[in-house]
C-alpha cells in the first residue's frame, strides 16, 4: 500500500505544482469548492483520520481545520488563506510520515468510527485515504478544465 500511496501523492503533487495560482481560488458554479480547498482537504483529511489532528498532532496549524474540513467551504474564510506553496510544502512533509507508518500501527482498532464505510484498523483508512486523495485530484482536474475553458 505504501507504493500506492507514494504514486497518488506523488501525482497530486505534480500536478498541483503545474497550477496557476489564478486559478486555485475560482469556484465554478457546478461545483461546492474550489482547487484551493480540495488541496488543503486532502492534507487535513489524511492528518485527522491517521494522526489525529488537530488534538493529538501539532503538524500543522490548528486552524487548517476551520477551512479544510469535511463541511467547510471557501465562502466561509476569512480574507487569509495558506498559500498554494505552504499547502504543497505541508503536503511533502507529510507524506513521508504516512509512508513510515507501521504495520503494527496499520493493524490497530480505530478509535473512532466513521459515518460511512466499514472501517475498522487504521490500515483500512490508509486505503481509504490514497481511495480519497485520487477522488480530490479528480475534482482538482475537472474545476481546472472548466476554470481554463471560460
Amino acid at each position: 500500500m505504501i507504493n500506492q500511496f507514494s504514486f497518488t501523492r506523488g501525482s497530486l503533487l505534480s500536478f498541483i505544482k503545474n497550477l496557476d495560482t489564478k486559478v486555485i481560488d475560482v469556484q465554478p458554479k457546478e461545483f461546492n469548492n474550489n482547487i484551493h480547498w480540495h488541496i488543503g482537504h486532502i492534507l487535513v483529511t489524511a492528518e485527522s483520520l491517521l494522526f489525529g489532528f488537530p488534538k493529538q498532532t501539532n503538524q500543522l496549524p490548528e486552524y487548517y481545520n476551520d477551512l479544510f474540513a469535511t463541511g467547510t467551504k471557501p465562502a466561509d474564510w476569512p480574507e487569509s488563506v495558506p498559500s498554494l506553496a505552504n499547502l504543497i510544502k505541508d503536503l511533502e512533509a507529510q507524506a513521508p510520515r504516512i509512508e513510515e507508518l507501521t504495520e503494527e500501527f496499520l493493524a490497530k482498532d480505530l478509535p473512532y468510527t466513521l459515518p460511512f464505510g466499514n472501517f475498522k484498523t487504521y490500515g483500512d483508512i490508509y486505503a481509504m485515504i490514497i481511495h480519497h486523495e485520487a477522488e480530490h485530484l479528480g475534482q482538482i482536474k475537472a474545476i481546472k478544465r472548466i476554470v481554463e475553458n471560460k
